[in-house]
């Protein structure tokens, strides 16, 4: 699987963007940047869009996304939570925002939603895909995505404490999971469900003595003006633990 990594933060500016991640470019996994990081021909690329969750930097770019498919007369499918879905709906499709890409063109809608079920894999263009309750301030999921040859990487979409317990069934190669602030806002991140570097240790240690191993993590979500102070906290314990850890970037390619 090919990792192109469209957005990696939590807040917008000229070199940051809102989560996004590409595999193989058809599958996104959350959309906070996809249009905006996308030309046209490759929006038209996609096949299908997994939301982890609500929230404005996981979804922004979704009617942009849509807007450019129906004046192509394309379609693609979004996978998620019925309460995404309900978001989507209420928030952004609305008819007020921007048109009910979910339910227009009446016979072929322009965005084709499927709601899933936690704990049940789907089969979603090649790729086994097993959807995962998060631990976050809102109903939020993340998702093991396996290929067909067995290679699997699992993205956490915002989570808290009690990652470990949740990926005690995947088995990832990758893990792509969330550390939105430095430690010193450790007790204000547990209390609206993100992590630190300590949690994010803590949560490895655990992992790992439920597991017996631990894959290569990725970490995103962070916030760029506290980055580099998140930046030196992993690394006082990555090295202890002999895992690799490392922060994504925008533009950044990975294979897994």
């Amino acid at each position: 699987m090919k990792i192109k990594v469209l957005g990696a933060h939590n807040c917008e500016s000229q070199k940051t963007r809102f989560m996004c991640l590409l595999v193989d470019e058809i599958l996104a996994l959350d959309a906070g940047a996809l249009a905006a990081s996308l030309p046209f021909s490759s929006q038209q690329k996609l096949k299908a869009i997994l939301l982890t969750h609500g929230h404005y930097d996981h979804i922004r770019d979704i009617p942009a996304v849509a807007m450019n498919l129906f004046l192509n007369e394309t379609s693609v499918n979004l996978y998620s939570t019925k309460a995404v879905h309900d978001t989507l709906a209420s928030c952004l499709l609305n008819g007020e925002i921007y048109p009910k890409f979910m339910e227009f063109p009446e016979k072929n809608p322009t965005l084709k939603f499927t709601t899933i079920e936690l704990g049940t894999t789907l089969k979603i263009e090649g790729y086994s895909v097993l959807p995962v309750r998060m631990g976050h301030a809102v109903p939020a999921v993340g998702y093991q995505v396996t290929s067909s040859d067995g290679r699997s990487l699992f993205y956490t979409g915002d989570t808290g404490t009690g990652l470990a317990e949740f990926l005690r069934d995947v088995s990832p190669q990758l893990l792509i999971v969330e550390v939105t602030a430095p430690n010193r806002y450790e007790e204000s991140m547990k209390r609206v469900g993100h992590l630190t570097p300590n949690l994010l240790g803590q949560e490895l240690t655990l992992l790992r003595k439920l597991k017996g191993y631990l894959p290569s993590v990725l970490v995103v979500h962070m916030n760029p003006a506290l980055e580099r102070e998140i930046a030196t906290e992993i690394a006082c314990f990555s090295g202890e633990m002999d895992v690799s850890i490392t922060l994504a970037h925008e533009g950044q390619d990975l294979q897994v």
